[in-house]
């Protein structure tokens, strides 16, 4: 059945309703792109039959200094105008137009993917079949990606993003964030930007993934066209500025440039850091207020106090791990110095194929020795905290009415059962958007 999101939808006989929301209802001003509504509208807008959670609300577990998982046992939810108009005891709930009966299965705020790399032609699974024989993982195999991705016409390209947007999609991911970076040419990364503005709001521009080889004898002059006239040609479609800070990619005063440049376009910052070692990246990022440093694979412990002292969010990502055989980045000593983890598939061609938030976060908890609701935190909140959004990621009163329900009773089937398809059904804005 598909929903209209104006008629008030009552989702009943919950056996775990994962809300993630604060005891007081209370969140931080972090709106979203368009204010914090899926249509413009004022947060927590439309015809709430109630407010708050009724009881049975609890949180538990939780993440040092950044908020707690919290979750309803047999419980109800309604969605009026898009939102989240009620949870609480199903006992309790209020009437509504229609009505769905979970049958005892657990509903959880969307999945929010805060890094992937979707834009691009080809594949590589050459490299990584020669990843898995012994050959370590460079930064160098992105321009292969380059070389196809400019080979690619718009309509290839767009259908490419589409196919993995709907991956996401059937796999719980309700809020997505996509890079450029595998065009490197001022037409190529305005087009990129500009396709993956076609699907979301959270669109990066990453004309610093790699120096192109028409610029290896002149990678000052690339920086120069990636600060000057690339950022002029993709800032119109863009929210954020992204750098590659890693050995084989940009340096730090590299990396300072073009941040520096993107937020003076209007952007707002994030950064590849620390990924394939130690370096300055983790430090850059704070300094520069971004919101999230992703990979944070070698971290000293600057890096980690940088990060527990500031709003920039450590975004980890399994799949990259699990693809090149990479050493897990130190989930437990992030989370226990109080820093705010994210949880992202890296999506893209080479380091990590992977669009399943589901998969990732099995990994976090097996190979991060996360807890179960630590990684879904990480994956719904935590994300929406590294893209600077407080309308998703989580199922609060005037939250977006994004939810997933999962074809079992509990949030832990996420790691009990990994590689199982347990995602039953996805509203997106109050919408049955899937299954």
């Amino acid at each position: 059945m598909w929903h209209d999101a104006q008629v008030s939808l009552l989702i009943t006989n919950i056996g775990e309703l994962v809300t993630n929301a604060p005891p007081d209802g209370g969140w931080p001003d972090a709106g979203a792109p368009d204010g914090g509504s899926p249509d413009g509208g004022a947060p927590g807008s439309g015809r709430a039959r109630g407010s708050g959670t009724s009881g049975g609300g609890a949180a538990v577990g939780g993440l040092a200094g950044s908020g707690a998982f919290a979750s309803v046992t047999d419980a109800a939810l309604v969605i009026e105008a898009g939102r989240v108009a009620w949870t609480g005891n199903a006992a309790s709930a209020p009437a509504a137009d229609e009505a769905v009966d979970a049958a005892g299965r657990a509903v959880l705020p969307g999945f929010v993917d805060s890094h992937a790399h979707l834009v691009f032609g080809g594949e590589r699974g050459a490299e990584f079949a020669a990843r898995m024989a012994g050959l370590p993982y460079q930064a160098g195999g992105i321009r292969s990606t380059v070389a196809a991705t400019r080979a690619a016409t718009d309509d290839q390209l767009r259908a490419n993003l589409r196919k993995l947007a709907a991956e996401l999609l059937f796999q719980g991911t309700t809020t997505f964030e996509c890079k450029s970076g595998y065009g490197l040419t001022v037409p190529d990364e305005a087009r990129s930007v500009a396709i993956a503005a076609e699907v979301t709001p959270e669109v990066t521009y990453l004309g610093a993934h790699v120096v192109p080889p028409e610029f290896d004898r002149d990678p000052g002059g690339y920086v120069d066209l990636v600060c000057g006239a690339m950022l002029d040609a993709c800032a119109p479609h863009a929210r954020w500025v992204d750098v590659f800070c890693e050995r084989g990619a940009f340096g730090p005063d590299e990396a300072a440039a073009v941040l520096t440049a993107g937020i003076a376009a209007g952007l707002q910052p994030r950064l590849h850091a620390n990924q394939l070692g130690p370096g300055p990246g983790v430090q850059l990022a704070v300094q520069h207020g971004a919101a999230s440093a992703d990979h944070c694979t070698y971290l000293d412990d600057a890096d980690v106090g940088a990060l527990a002292s500031s709003a920039t969010v450590a975004t980890l990502l399994p799949g990259v791990e699990f693809s090149t055989r990479q050493p897990y980045p130190d989930a437990r000593r992030l989370l226990g110095a109080g820093a705010t983890v994210a949880i992202a598939t890296d999506c893209n061609p080479g380091s990590c194929f992977t669009s399943s938030m589901p998969f990732c976060i099995a990994l976090a908890v097996r190979e991060m020795r996360m807890t179960t609701q630590e990684a879904v935190w990480a994956a719904t909140v935590g994300g929406a905290r590294a893209l600077r959004r407080a309308d998703v990621g989580h199922l609060g009163v005037g939250a977006r009415a994004d939810l997933i329900m999962l074809d079992a009773p509990s949030h832990a089937y996420l790691a009990y059962r990994p590689g199982v398809p347990l995602i039953a059904a996805v509203w997106r804005a109050g919408e049955r958007a899937a299954r």
